[in-house]
């Protein structure tokens, strides 16, 4: 195995330099094919097994960018920990790069249960896990907590051996998963015995060799973490599909941005200037509309798409009932030639969750408007949080979108939205957006 040089946000990744073509697989969680004992990264026909502690030693070091060259489809194993790859960084020396580096920092708690085992993560300011580890009986059951950095891997994790129970040795042999195993690379407890070649590094030894894997296994993220991990009896399983929930949370923002932000504006809605604009929309001038907003009056649907760009089959509001202050209550008559009812589901027509969302988003971007400076501008939504779908909705419903503006900061706004069938709550939730000119989006 190699350790190489990689520019400036190209991330890790393994390449195998001894299959055809010397193909390459990023260190990324949706690469993660299988994580029973160890963490193996796919793609294609390649893989690699045991990535955990090789990842581990550049999140301990805080490196970024690298390459690792294998010519076999699992890293040497060394003594079972960090140690050897240790020294690999030590020999070679680190080089800073130019670019920004910020960590993600965790916004609401996330946990992941299977089983005994339980994994969760919380804000915090710092990359920090405590974990318990026991076998099923609770035997040799030991707690430790660290924040990580270079000098607290180097010295309290790095050279944690793996371990096993000796019970679980004849099923890993039958399944070929310790085929390199022996006590020169790890710790086989037997009965209240521990087998080991030297005396254990660390009084607690096992658990801390737990917080390697976790640390190595969210490596996969390819973002530095400030958020504290609290673990008990924790595996790779449950350290992969924390990673899952993490890279959701990342992305939430981005997804949410995406689905909401709207197509350009209609272009006789364009303009920087409201107040004097004379310009008619179909026989009404856009200056009398933004009039019809700002004082409250309702909307039909030709005045609706007058204001909103989104069109069939995407347009989610037939009309505006009432506009009152920082309130505004729409409707959205869900109709069974709605063309998602083809899919969704058929047999068992349902509105889609996310559309009520949308309808949400759509009817905050008309309330927007209210402020003659915001006309002819476009709500890009940025995110959307507080998200719950209580019931279903069906062909036939009157869905009534009752949205109130929560807050407004220069260009930032966030709105709360509450969908309902009747005087009964379908729906609702939390969304963020920004304002920008029309001409500003791609």
């Amino acid at each position: 195995m190699s350790f190489l040089p990689a520019p400036a946000n190209s991330g890790l990744r393994f390449r195998r330099v001894d299959l055809d073509g010397k193909p390459e697989i990023e260190a990324r969680i949706e690469n993660v094919s299988q994580t029973n004992r160890s963490t193996t990264l796919a793609k294609g026909n390649a893989k690699i097994q045991t990535v955990e502690h090789v990842l581990a030693t550049f999140a301990g070091f805080e490196v970024d960018n690298a390459i690792v060259e294998l010519d076999a489809n699992e890293p040497p194993i060394g003594d079972g920990s960090s140690r050897e790859y240790c020294k690999l960084m030590e020999t070679a020396g680190l080089a800073p790069q130019n670019e920004k580096r910020e960590p993600y920092k965790i916004t609401t708690p996330l946990q992941y249960e299977s089983g005994d085992s339980m994994i969760s993560i919380f804000p915090s300011e710092k990359f920090k896990i405590s974990c318990t580890s026991s076998d099923k009986t609770g035997r040799f059951s030991q707690f430790f907590s660290v924040e990580l950095s270079p000098e607290t891997w180097r010295h309290d994790i790095a050279h944690a051996r793996t371990f096993c129970f000796f019970e679980e040795i004849e099923y890993l042999i039958k399944n070929g998963l310790i085929k390199g195993g022996s006590l020169e690379n790890a710790v086989v407890i037997r009965d209240d015995a521990v087998l080991t070649t030297e005396p254990l590094r660390y009084p607690e030894e096992f658990v801390r060799h737990k917080i390697l894997d976790i640390i190595g296994d969210l490596t996969l993220l390819g973002h530095r973490l400030a958020g504290h991990v609290v673990a008990v009896r924790p595996s790779h399983t449950v350290n992969c599909e924390l990673g899952r929930l993490i890279q959701q949370q990342i992305r939430k923002p981005l997804v949410a941005m995406q689905t909401f932000s709207p197509p350009p504006m209609p272009q006789a809605l364009e303009t920087k200037k409201p107040a004097t604009e004379t310009k008619r929309t179909g026989g009404e001038s856009v200056q009398e509309l933004i009039q019809t907003v700002q004082e409250g009056g309702s909307l039909d649907i030709s005045q609706v798409m007058k204001i909103l760009p989104h069109r069939y089959p995407f347009l989610m509001v037939d009309k505006v009932t009432k506009i009152d202050g920082n309130r505004i209550i729409a409707i959205k008559n869900v109709s069974i030639n709605e063309p998602y009812f083809q899919g969704h589901f058929p047999n068992h027509p349902i509105m889609p969750g996310v559309l009520q969302l949308e309808a949400i988003a759509q009817v905050a971007g008309i309330l927007m408007l209210k402020q003659a400076e915001n006309w002819g501008k476009l709500a890009y939504f940025m995110a959307a949080e507080s998200v719950k779908w209580r019931k279903p909705v069906r062909p036939g419903d009157t869905l009534t979108i009752d949205v109130e503006l929560t807050k407004s900061r220069g260009k930032i706004g966030k709105a709360k939205g509450i969908c309902s069938v009747g005087a009964e709550p379908v729906s609702e939730a939390e969304v963020t957006f920004m304002l920008v000119e029309s001409g500003a989006l791609p």
